[in-house]
This record gives C-alpha cells, sequence and structure tokens, in this order.
C-alpha cells in the first residue's frame, strides 16, 4: 500500500476558482477544455477524420466533453478506464419568452430545472449565465456575476402561518425573479445579455440561459475544515476528475488501458439528450477510438468488454438534523473519504466486482473511503451510472463525495474530501 495521501489545500482553493468559473455547464466544459490544453490535449473535431496517434485528446459538445489519452503502446483492442460524472446543476432557466412582470416591476420568466430545493433561491442574490446562438450557428458564453436578479420571498407579516404550517411555493406564480422597476418591453433581457457578451442583439437567434448564486464558494467552521459553494453537485467530481487525467497524462506512464473523462450534461433531468449519459455521445466517441487505431467490430467488443467505469457524483452526508431518514448503520462523514454508493435495485450500478475495484484504487491511493445505501422507506436518487452500465455494456462503479443540502443553491462538504477523491480517481486511472 502506497502512503496515505495527505490533504492539499492548493486543489481544494482551486475547486472554489473552478466553481465561481462554472456558472453553467457550458462555462464547466470550457474551464475543463482549457486546463486540458494547457496539459498538452488537443481537441478533436466530430465532424472531422480521427488519428490513432498516442497523447491526449477531447471532444466537446454543449455541456458535455469527453477526454481521453492514448499511451504509445495502445492496440486496437485496448479497453478503457473511464471516470464519469455531470456537468449541471438543478437550477432556474431563463423561458424563450423572458420579459414578463406585473404591477410595475419588471422580472424573468424562469422554468424551474432538475430537483431543485425551491426555497434555496429565494431572496438570494442571482446573476446570469449560459450562452447565446448566434445567426451564423457560432456560440459565445456569457455570464453576469453580479447582482441582477432576485426571487423575494412573501414578509411573514403577510403570511402569518409560513413558520408554523410551512412553506409552500407554487412552480409557477412564486419563482419569477425581479430585476427593476417599469414596464415590460420585449427584447430587453436578451438585448443586455448580448451586450454584457459583445455581440449585437439582432445576432443573437438563440439562447440557453440560466440564474446562479453570485455568493462566491468559501471555507466555513472554526477550522475552515468545511466548504460551502454552489454547484458542489456535481462540479466536485467533473474539478476531480480532470485534475486526475491530467496528472496521469503528465506522466507519461505506459498504461495497459486508455484513461478517459466523461462528463455529461442533463443528468439532472434524465439524462435523454445528446450531450446526456442516455445519448450516444460516450459509445461514438470510444468506438470512433478504437476505429482510429485500425480496430474491427471484434476489437470494439474485446475493448468494451475490458472496460470499467468509475460514476462519481455526490451522496448524502448524514444530517444531524434529521439522522432518522438515513440508514441506521451507513452514515457516510465529511472528509471521511469518498463514499461507494450501493442499491440492489440498480438505481446505483455497484455490485460486489465494483465495490473490489473501488477498494483496490483507495488502498493504492492510501485513501479512506465509506459505504453508502439508503434507507429503505427513503427512495434512493440515481446517477448516470447505472444508464452507462446498460447502455454500453460496461462495468460501473458508482462513488462520490458525501455532501449536505444537496440540490440546494448552495451545498455543503468537507474541505479534505475533493483531494481525497482526485487521488483515488488518478489511483484509478493507473490502474
Amino acid at each position: 500500500m502506497s502512503s496515505p495521501a495527505r490533504f492539499d489545500r492548493g486543489h481544494t482553493d482551486d475547486l472554489l476558482s473552478f466553481l465561481t468559473a462554472s456558472p453553467s455547464p457550458y462555462h464547466a466544459v470550457a474551464t475543463v477544455a482549457a486546463r486540458l490544453e494547457k496539459a498538452g490535449f488537443r481537441q478533436v473535431a466530430e465532424v472531422d477524420a480521427w488519428d490513432g496517434a498516442s497523447g491526449g485528446k477531447f471532444v466537446l459538445r454543449g455541456g458535455a466533453i469527453i477526454a481521453w489519452y492514448v499511451p504509445e503502446s495502445a492496440g486496437p483492442a485496448t479497453p478503457f478506464r473511464i471516470v464519469g460524472a455531470h456537468t449541471d446543476s438543478p437550477n432556474l432557466r431563463v423561458k424563450p419568452m423572458p420579459d414578463t412582470g406585473s404591477h410595475g416591476w419588471r422580472q424573468i420568466a424562469v422554468e424551474i430545472y432538475g430537483g431543485t430545493l425551491l426555497n434555496t433561491w429565494l431572496d438570494r442574490d442571482l446573476g446570469l449565465s449560459g450562452r447565446l446562438t448566434l445567426r451564423d450557428g457560432a456560440h459565445r458564453l456569457v455570464a453576469v456575476d453580479r447582482p441582477l436578479l432576485r426571487v423575494p420571498q412573501l414578509a411573514v407579516h403577510l403570511d402569518r402561518s409560513v413558520n408554523t404550517d410551512g412553506l409552500k411555493l407554487d412552480r409557477q406564480r412564486h419563482l419569477t425573479p425581479i430585476w427593476g422597476i417599469g414596464g415590460v418591453r420585449e427584447g430587453d433581457l436578451i438585448a443586455y445579455m448580448a451586450e454584457e457578451a459583445g455581440v449585437a442583439a439582432d445576432d443573437v437567434a438563440g439562447w440557453d440561459l440560466m440564474v446562479h448564486s453570485v455568493e462566491p464558494p468559501a471555507y466555513l467552521g472554526r477550522d475552515r475544515e468545511l466548504v460551502a459553494g454552489p454547484r458542489l453537485d456535481n462540479l466536485l467530481s467533473v474539478h476531480a476528475e480532470a485534475a486526475a487525467l491530467a496528472a496521469v497524462a503528465s506522466r507519461g506512464a505506459d498504461l495497459p488501458h486508455i484513461p478517459v473523462l466523461a462528463a455529461f450534461d442533463h443528468e439532472e433531468n434524465g439524462s435523454q439528450s445528446d450531450t446526456g449519459a442516455d445519448g450516444p455521445l460516450l459509445g461514438t466517441v470510444l468506438e470512433r477510438s478504437v476505429l482510429a487505431r485500425g480496430g474491427s467490430y471484434e476489437d470494439r467488443a474485446r475493448a468494451f468488454a475490458g472496460t470499467v467505469c468509475l460514476s462519481s457524483d455526490t451522496g448524502h452526508a448524514v444530517h444531524p438534523n434529521y439522522a432518522e431518514r438515513h440508514e441506521p448503520g451507513h452514515h457516510p462523514m465529511p472528509n471521511g473519504g469518498p463514499i461507494l454508493k450501493v442499491n440492489v435495485n440498480q438505481r446505483y450500478a455497484t455490485d460486489g466486482s465494483g465495490r473490489a475495484v473501488f477498494a483496490a484504487a483507495c488502498e493504492r491511493a492510501g485513501v479512506p473511503w465509506q459505504s453508502f445505501v439508503s434507507n429503505n422507506a427513503v427512495p434512493c436518487g440515481t446517477t448516470i451510472g447505472p444508464i452507462t452500465a446498460a447502455r454500453h455494456g460496461i462495468a460501473t462503479v458508482d462513488i462520490g463525495v458525501a455532501i449536505l443540502s444537496m440540490h440546494s443553491a448552495r451545498e455543503l462538504c468537507g474541505a479534505d474530501d475533493p483531494f481525497l477523491l482526485a487521488n483515488v480517481l488518478a489511483a484509478f486511472l493507473e490502474g
């Protein structure tokens, strides 16, 4: 067993910077791509012919990125080692006709994306981010990272029962942000965002915009042993995987497999899109990699049969105020190391063989780990893991980091865990 991984505050510092730079999935993949290019990876276009040359490569599509490193000795049937995650988080997204309002207030029409905790978006300073699509088909990233919007909660004087009967929010009526006073002007928001992006409003043909909290991520607690921030689910995993892949590639080892990073969009609403895990993107990229190295269908089948994927997503740390909601024998804690996620009904893809793979990676990295399973009386969530296993016939293991406040606008994790996860992922990619 290697010497234990020591906590590196620099890794978590970098995670905070990554979260700030990645208010939308499109920004997240752009940030990952820039880091991989710095590490020597090169972007390949899906519309171009691919070659079988060794080295690091990546494909970008919307809010998804697939990156891989081909060792010099890789043959057509060389299997893959995949670390998977998702780039999207639950939030509020701008509707096609965004400019609205009433009673003298200017507002922005939004649609609820994913299973967000609605109340966490109330009385919070919000920015806007995403991408604009221009008439020539080009995309322009845009981010307004200052207080621009706010969803105001009704004062307690006008809802005397809120603290006794609970907050009740109508998803259509109560979550429309305000951003000014005056009459509604059609086209106002997109004109403003076009100006922020440095393009003419008339050139904007489409948009994919969403709100984000502008409060920066930060260390929390007396001893700064916790991290509070937005989009930990699941940019924490994306950041760790990018760091692990870059580190493995930089060592230039002649690996017996091909390390892969697969970060998908749309996990929070079922993964059914061209950039989601239930789409063809991963399988197409892996198959083209096999063919580019002179492989056949038989080589592709052999490569996939030997492939293993670690699907990394956040899981639930035991909540001190709601411990009864958790499985009594499994109480993951922050800074206890990554968690192995198990569900016999295949909401997670882990089985006994997967447990052995994960345990071996943790042992090699010198990192402790924990087990997570849901309380039988509480429905279990799911991840890209079962989708990856079922769609591609790839052995898949579900892991992650234990957090609190999952799907909140602001979540909480241990400050050590991001670094520990990255060490495990690097050990797994090296084999």
